[in-house]
């Protein structure tokens, strides 16, 4: 892949996030948005864009942004711009505007994102890791310090060492955990390896164990090998995996083999690898609903899963030194590069990386689909293929 070539379309995904999505005014994004208690919008990414109505919606912004955050950092060293640390700040300031800091809730993200009232509790770990990226690029200790007084809440209150899962569904208002819902299933929550890393900030041991024994449960759990069919976004009934479920539970478990030297986390890594590795088209697309046998729809295309896909195999090589999985990471990179809007006729999709396309409605609407993730992954990945293949792990 010509490293050239890559920086254009990274560099014109970062100017999408950066010039269109990112919400400039305290105005809330879409009608999901007007539902939310959410008060400070600025600097929050607009998340969901129906190309034939030319709208657009949000769903739940905080964990999104605190991911927008994570690629501008990424992005500012592999385009040599730290001019885009000032926009990852800009970002960042929504996740920090929306923490509680008095009462009950004070450390709390306010991650609203089935329900609208609502904290999900993935929703809060999974923006943490850009703060802490942030706070180790930029220097200014409020960001990780944030993300720490975050941390250490979910594991005070929605946190279970008995079962070894997180709640995943709280009202903070009610000041309680919701567990009638279809969305609240009690659930092992590995994401980003961010209680790991707020072990290794803090020499907190309590943070090191929830995500030990986080680790013992989804090694338990794992079904297929390298992914959780039986935990939610996946389905057991309806036999469909979400395409960035092995990447948040998967990929973290080499950061506890490198904290550990547990040899059983370094293998069920590998083995959300192989399941990537299959679970890519030949063309290096992915769809939201892969069966157990890696068969799909038609429709329903995920490009955030490609990307997904492309970082756990740069991992996979930072680690292991292995060459044979390069064709892997271009053919996944590839396809987010070819899903890229570089000349469309409305201006909000420039830059953009085509999210998914929907089935027919009987009508000649655009079946496309913006979701701000697909560009997000992608411009994660290809910062980091950047930054590997200046280490000369590619060639």
């Amino acid at each position: 892949m010509d490293p050239d070539l890559l920086k254009r379309h990274l560099d014109l995904a970062v100017q999408w996030l950066t010039q269109v999505a990112c919400c400039r005014e305290d105005t809330p994004i879409g009608p999901k948005g007007r539902l939310m208690p959410t008060t400070h919008w600025r600097g929050a990414i607009r998340g969901e864009y129906r190309v034939s109505a030319g709208e657009w919606d949000s769903f739940c912004p905080v964990w999104h942004t605190g991911q927008a955050v994570k690629a501008l950092v990424l992005a500012s060293e592999a385009l040599g711009k730290p001019q885009l640390l000032d926009e990852a700040k800009f970002c960042a300031k929504f996740l920090l505007d929306n923490q509680f800091t008095t009462g009950e809730n004070a450390g709390l993200i306010a991650a609203y994102e089935d329900y609208p009232d609502r904290v999900n509790t993935s929703a809060v770990l999974e923006c943490l890791d850009g703060l802490f990226l942030l706070s180790a690029a930029d220097g200014d200790t409020v960001y990780r310090t944030a993300a720490l007084k975050a941390l250490v809440w979910v594991k005070d209150h929605l946190w279970d060492a008995k079962i070894k899962r997180f709640y995943d569904v709280y009202d903070p208002v009610q000041f309680r955990i919701i567990h009638d819902v279809p969305c609240a299933q009690d659930r092992p929550l590995l994401d980003d390896a961010v209680f790991c890393t707020g072990w290794r900030l803090t020499g907190d041991a309590s943070l090191l164990q929830v995500a030990l024994d986080t680790a013992e449960t989804l090694l338990a759990d794992e079904n297929p090998p390298g992914n959780w069919i039986k935990y939610i976004p996946c389905s057991t009934e309806r036999d469909s995996i979400h395409p960035r479920h092995a990447y948040w539970w998967g990929n973290p478990m080499l950061d506890l083999y490198r904290a550990t030297g547990d040899a059983r986390y370094e293998a069920c890594f590998l083995r959300a690898v192989a399941w990537y590795r299959k679970a890519l088209r030949t063309d290096g697309g992915l769809f939201r609903n892969t069966a157990s046998d890696f068969s799909t729809d038609s429709f329903g295309h995920a490009t955030s899963g490609s990307a997904c896909a492309a970082l756990m195999f740069l991992r996979h090589i930072e680690h292991t030194r292995d060459a044979k999985i390069v064709p892997d990471i271009e053919k996944a990179l590839g396809f987010c590069c070819g899903m890229q809007f570089t000349a469309p006729a409305d201006p909000a999709l420039k830059g953009a990386i085509l999210e998914k396309v929907l089935p027919p409605d009987g009508t000649d609407n655009s079946p496309y689909h913006i979701r701000d993730l697909a560009t997000i992954f992608f411009i994660q990945a290809a910062s980091e293929y950047l930054r590997c293949a200046k280490k000369g792990l590619l060639s």
